[in-house]
Order: C-alpha cells, then sequence, then structure tokens
C-alpha cells in the first residue's frame, strides 16, 4: 500500500476531489498554506493500493493546474528616499507537490 501526500491549489482541490471520489478513492482533506505565497493550499491524503497508484497520480496530474499570476512586492528604491512602491511580479501558481510513501499497516475503525 502507497500513502499519497498532494499538496494542491485551493482552486483545484474541490475538482480534483470529486474526481478522485467519483474514481472510487477515498481522500482526506487538511487545510495548509504556502510558506513562499502565504498562499491557500489543501493537502490530501489518499491511501491506495501500489497497483493503483499510477491512477492517482495521473487524476492529480490532470486536476491540478499551474497557472500564472500577479503578485504585488514592496521594493524600496534607494532613489525614492525609501518609500515602499507596490511592483507587479508574474509568479507561477497551482499545480501539486506529491509525496508517495509505503504504508507498513492501515486500518480503518
Amino acid at each position: 500500500m502507497k500513502l499519497v501526500f498532494a499538496i494542491v491549489h485551493d482552486e483545484d482541490t474541490p475538482r480534483l476531489m470529486a474526481e478522485l471520489n467519483k474514481a472510487g478513492f477515498r481522500v482526506t482533506k487538511l487545510n495548509s498554506s504556502g510558506g513562499f505565497l502565504r498562499s491557500g493550499n489543501t493537502t490530501l491524503m489518499i491511501v491506495v493500493e501500489t497497483e493503483k497508484k499510477e491512477e492517482v497520480l495521473d487524476l492529480i496530474r490532470k486536476y491540478s493546474s499551474s497557472r500564472q499570476s500577479a503578485i504585488n512586492t514592496n521594493l524600496t528604491p534607494s532613489a525614492m528616499g525609501g518609500s515602499y512602491v507596490p511592483y507587479p511580479v508574474d509568479v507561477t501558481v497551482g499545480g501539486a507537490t506529491v509525496f508517495v510513501v509505503n504504508v507498513e499497516q492501515f486500518e480503518k475503525m
């Protein structure tokens, strides 16, 4: 058995969970937040038989899309006397970070 941890963007979570459930996979949802952009993320935990691991990973790939987003940064140009100027920067958000670990024992009580 395998335990799949998938950290996905909040916007992708409802659709991904629906598709995983439709395919017969049980999912545990944990709310989390990213450290870099402090954006909303969700950590999904899925216990799956080893032979079904690729099916889960394919669904995560399909329903966790990365996209460009503009964020404002505060720059302090020395020529402007130390005032803050919001400066938009494009960054990639979304997608998924996935960890797969072996499960020695699994019990549903």
